[in-house]
């Protein structure tokens, strides 16, 4: 979100500059290089190892085996194929004693069952701990599984000390053994103290994990080959949609004419690719990604351009969400507004009848979004610095429950009127997922340095009612972010009848690391993601 605005004497708005996109038309014309094999030999190759690697799943009797395959087809994104042997697997071990004395083995079923929803208790730690509650001393020579024990503890709930002290002892005993590891391990330990696993976008892990799996000599070449295809597939699928989603942006811009606004329609695709990228949801990718650009109109509009006046009109309309409420508005509006009606007929157009109902939940947040917005314009103009709590309760539910609301409108089954209801409501995961949004969003912009015309960020909020340095509110303010991720996991387990749409708002979570990764704002300075949208969408990984 971009908070800067400028004023003069006669208090015309002056926006920042964003930098231009650095994608511009490329999409549009882009033409993918011709790869060893045809689309089709790839799908009907893809399908035969699909079949093969069903036969493995279904004929390994060994459970650790079968835990280790499961782990390897989500390191390599291709466990979407599998959703229906992977559940019965884990099942089966949740309901099974497990007797094992590995550590990495008993906290590799402790993530994968966390993460799919099973409960399992952090008792099952017991076994590696002296009397006095501490960790024997012999798994400091195991970072496998030091490894394992750290993925898999950040998988804690609210009030597991256990789990939080294993997090201390895992990473202590990493970081001074590091250096002396050997690869893969070595970069993979790197990779879960920057950022663990249950934290770290799937898409992208993969971009680490194939070349790691194709040098293990214990690797299994029908997985790897798999894998590899089902990338180049769903490569293919997505650059079919950028460009189809870039021309809809292309003409967008044209008729609305907010040349203030951030030009960034690949990252607003990145966005829902990272929350849905398996083929099924081509319909509801496309339409957050619209979604997610409407919203970064709204947001610049807001934030970096429009009077306080202006602020008050375009709320009302929003409020109204119909087409006479356009001549509320000053002109250079009019036409977004209009847009920004039309576009959600055309996704109510675009759902079956049993689907529509979907609709005006998603305008519902839209409309929330934009009356949170309002009232921050409000604090801004009137130079008036909210105290913590109060600029808290308004600003996590604005952005993001309207994302986790709008990701479930083109969504199949999962999109039911109940997990609407609850994205709505902004209660546990969602409210997570915003109050991570919120403070990632605010300790990069404090992080990054801001002028004297900026909004006052939640940092700056805390920093001023408290009276600390900016070292305590970034400490206790990551506390705070902390216990979101607890709640987030605690979710999976209080909620199993909307545990899809949990899995999928838990996504926008876990993208915000990415985007605010080492606190910088990818999205608005996209140049420094580049790279990485080039390996997810344009280079594809050699057969």
């Amino acid at each position: 979100m971009a908070f800067s605005q400028v004023f003069t004497a006669l208090d015309v708005p002056l926006a920042p500059m964003f930098h231009p996109t650095i994608w511009g038309d490329f999409f549009i014309h882009h033409s993918p290089e011709t790869l060893q094999m045809s689309e089709e030999c790839m799908e009907n190759r893809s399908n035969q190892l699909k079949e093969k690697v069903v036969g493995v799943l279904e004929a390994c009797n060994n459970i650790v085996e079968k835990l280790k395959l499961v782990d390897t087809l989500q390191h390599l994104s291709i466990d979407h194929h599998f959703n229906e042997q992977i559940v019965s697997t884990l099942r089966s071990t949740h309901s099974s004693e497990f007797n094992s004395s590995s550590l990495h083995d008993v906290a590799l079923r402790f993530r994968l069952l966390r993460q799919h929803g099973f409960w399992v208790s952090p008792d099952v730690f017991n076994k590696f701990k002296n009397e006095d509650g501490a960790f024997k001393v012999d798994i400091t020579n195991d970072p496998r599984g030091l490894l394992s024990l750290y993925n898999a503890a950040h998988l804690l709930t609210h009030g597991e000390i256990e789990l939080e002290e294993s997090i201390v002892f895992t990473r202590k005993h990493l970081e001074s053994m590091k250096s002396d590891l050997d690869s893969p391990l070595a970069e993979q330990v790197k990779r879960a103290l920057h950022l663990p696993l249950p934290r770290t976008v799937k898409r992208v892990e993969v971009l680490h994990y194939i070349p790691e799996y194709k040098d293990d000599p214990m690797h299994d070449p029908s997985i790897l080959e798999l894998a590899k295809l089902d990338f180049n597939l769903l490569q293919s699928l997505h650059l079919k949609e950028l460009k189809d989603l870039s021309r809809w942006w292309e003409d967008i811009s044209r008729e609305v004419g907010l040349t203030y606004s951030r030009d960034r329609i690949v990252e607003c695709y990145l966005w829902s690719y990272m929350t849905y990228y398996e083929q099924e949801y081509t319909r509801a990718r496309m339409i957050f990604a619209k979604i997610i650009a409407m919203m970064a109109m709204t947001d610049d509009t807001f934030d970096v351009h429009a009077t306080l006046m202006e602020c008050k009109q375009l709320d009302e309309a929003i409020q109204r969400w119909e087409e006479s409420a356009v001549s509320l508005l000053p002109e250079y509006l009019q036409k977004f507004y209009l847009k920004l009606i039309s576009t959600f007929k055309e996704f109510e157009d675009e759902l079956k009848p049993n689907e529509k109902y979907r609709v005006p939940y998603s305008i519902k947040a839209f409309q929330i979004f934009s009356s949170k917005h309002l009232q921050e314009a409000e604090w801004f103009h009137q130079n008036h610095k909210p105290k913590f709590n109060d600029h808290v309760e308004v600003s996590i539910c604005s952005a993001a429950p309207c994302a986790c609301v709008c990701l479930l409108v083109g969504m199949g089954d999962t999109a039911t009127k109940e997990a609407l209801e609850w994205a709505l409501g902004c209660t546990d995961a969602v409210r997570a997922c915003a109050v991570v949004t919120r403070f990632m969003n605010d300790l990069s912009a404090f992080k990054q340095g801001k002028n004297k015309y900026d909004v006052h960020t939640s940092v700056e909020c805390y920093i001023s009612e408290h009276g600390v340095e900016s070292d305590v509110a970034f400490a206790n303010i990551g506390s705070m972010m902390e216990d979101a991720w607890k709640t987030t996991n605690e979710a999976r387990f209080e909620r199993p009848e909307i545990l899809p749409a949990i899995q999928r708002v838990a996504n926008i979570t876990i993208s915000m690391m990415f985007w605010y990764d080492d606190h910088k704002d990818a999205f608005t300075y996209s140049n420094i993601i580049e790279g990485t949208i080039r390996r997810l969408f344009v280079n594809p990984i050699p057969l």
